[in-house]
């Protein structure tokens, strides 16, 4: 639905876009010189259950989304195509899709990185044996060389989360994509990569270098897709598309779908992309995104930390000869829960959830194991309540569900703090949970630190526009991005984080009967 913002009366200008294809919702926002928002719109996210676990998105209705909110944005601002300077597409990670290179048909719908149907291939790899020999092999090697490009391997594991195994899926269970591969014929693209190939009407099959390093099969140290990984998971190498600059002209639309070319400047991961939003741009800079799920990302400058078990590395953004690299933490039910509670009216409005939490003491013992998301270490885990008595309201069940965001938060930063080896610098939240002042708060006082919450809590959308706004020299440089960032609230540390810990104990005491349920 498109929503206009008040005219300022100005004379006309150039504008950007930034489209954020997320989980849930599609969005599109068209930014003016100083990133204010001049209209928006945005669309549901409709996903696919055909089988048990599988999670889909149509392409056809997806892309109808996309031109829909790009179309509807663009009116709602009261402006003409022709004054769009560059499109930024950010997307969420995983997602992917494969087609035919010949005659553009897709070989499947598009399979979530929310999607379980690699669970018994990823249960098979993690528990072979060559897997244990990979595993000594890379310990050995970065043990005499010293060399951290040895050091994720020597633990790795797989996970339903990772786009590689469901890859291998398809290779062992689409017949037509199989044969098209082995022809050279077949293409593989995360949502990015399809949009850019529909925009242009074939004519570019690209990614960027935040996507690519997002998938789990992307080398991040070489900067290369990774040949051992699959020649293990017989993935043909052929599939893969050029890798290019996340700011970066990709070249434009074809005319036929706005009207008028338009230029695609940036594509970008939405991780990445909120962190870009955010002017995450100094090694030490930390983004907080809580959406549908949560995501903790350090920049870490020119330095690329290996994985160690909860925190992975990535590829930030590439800009001409700068790359940045980020370490990031995951956890998931965060927007996902308290949807859930909404739809089975735990309350009315989202709004209302902070004011019902901070109505009571605590959670009288109650305690909320999250589980209504994709667990990549565990898929068969359910969600659930625990310390449930009589007494028990509507306004306990919220409070725990807000408390456990706030003690998977302390949980991942203090692995972030005993493993990422930079001081870190200022916090910047995001997101639609980032709304919620209790959750904000108790996160706060919990990890003893200030955090900073934007005006605009789409920092996905903003991030791609910057991007977007850099390589058409619409903005800059960052220097002057940072210029335009709105705060619109500070939350500094109000209570000693032991006044949680009993509370914190209890939960985390509930976190140990939870798994393999």
């Amino acid at each position: 639905m498109p929503c206009r913002q008040p005219d300022s009366g100005a004379a006309p200008a150039r504008y950007v876009l930034g489209v954020d294809v997320g989980s849930t919702v599609v969005k599109c926002h068209v930014y003016d010189r100083v990133a204010f928002v001049r209209g928006s719109s945005c669309r549901k996210v409709e996903s696919l259950y055909p089988h048990p676990g599988w999670v889909e998105l149509d392409p056809e209705v997806l892309w109808s989304q996309f031109i829909g909110v790009i179309k509807e944005a663009v009116q709602a601002a009261g402006i003409h195509m022709r004054q769009i300077a560059g499109l930024g597409i950010s997307t969420q990670r995983g997602t992917f899709i494969t087609w035919h290179k010949r005659t553009g048909k897709p070989f499947h719908n598009f399979i979530s990185w929310q999607d379980l149907r690699s669970a018994e291939l990823v249960n098979s790899w993690n528990n072979s044996l060559l897997l244990k020999v990979i595993h000594v092999i890379f310990t050995v090697l970065h043990f005499l060389t010293g060399n951290d490009r040895f050091l994720a391997p020597s633990f790795l594991t797989f996970s339903t989360h990772q786009t590689s195994m469901k890859l291998s899926w398809v290779f062992k269970n689409i017949h037509e994509a199989e044969e098209a591969a082995k022809k050279n014929n077949c293409c593989f693209g995360t949502v990015d990569t399809w949009l850019l190939y529909r925009l242009t009407k074939g004519s570019v099959y690209a990614t960027d270098y935040s996507n690519a390093s997002s998938t789990g099969i992307f080398e991040p140290f070489m900067k290369c897709w990774n040949p051992t990984l699959c020649n293990l998971l017989s993935i043909p190498m052929s599939v893969y598309p050029p890798v290019k600059d996340t700011s970066f002209n990709f070249g434009s639309t074809d005319s036929e779908i706005f009207g008028v070319p338009i230029p695609i400047m940036a594509v970008v991961a939405d991780q990445q992309s909120a962190m870009f939003g955010e002017c995450c741009f100094h090694p030490g800079d930390v983004k907080l995104t809580m959406g549908t799920g949560g995501f903790w990302n350090v920049n870490t400058g020119q330095h690329l930390f290996a994985s160690r078990r909860s925190l992975y590395p990535l590829i930030g953004w590439k800009i001409g000869e700068e790359v940045v690299y980020l370490t990031e933490g995951s956890i998931s039910d965060i927007g996902t829960a308290i949807k859930w509670a909404q739809d089975i009216e735990l309350f009315t409005n989202v709004d209302e959830t902070a004011e019902m939490a901070q109505s009571i003491a605590d959670s009288q013992g109650v305690c909320f194991i999250p589980g209504l998301q994709v667990s990549g270490c565990d898929p068969y885990l359910c969600a659930s309540f625990m310390g449930l008595k009589p007494s028990t309201s509507r306004n306990h069940l919220v409070r725990a569900m807000l408390e456990s965001v706030a003690f998977r938060n302390k949980l991942l930063y203090d692995i972030i703090v005993k493993k990422v080896h930079i001081p870190l610098r200022t916090i910047r939240a995001d997101g639609g949970v980032s709304n919620n002042s209790f959750v904000m708060q108790m996160t706060s006082d919990l990890i003893n630190k200030k955090i900073e919450k934007p005006t605009n809590a789409d920092m996905s959308s903003l991030g791609a526009a910057f991007l977007a706004g850099l390589a058409s020299g619409f903005w800059t440089d960052k220097e002057q991005l940072q210029k335009l960032r709105r705060i619109e609230a500070v939350f500094e540390p109000q209570k000693d984080s032991e006044e949680y810990r009993p509370a914190m104990d209890a939960w985390l005491q509930a976190m140990k009967h939870s798994p393999h349920w």
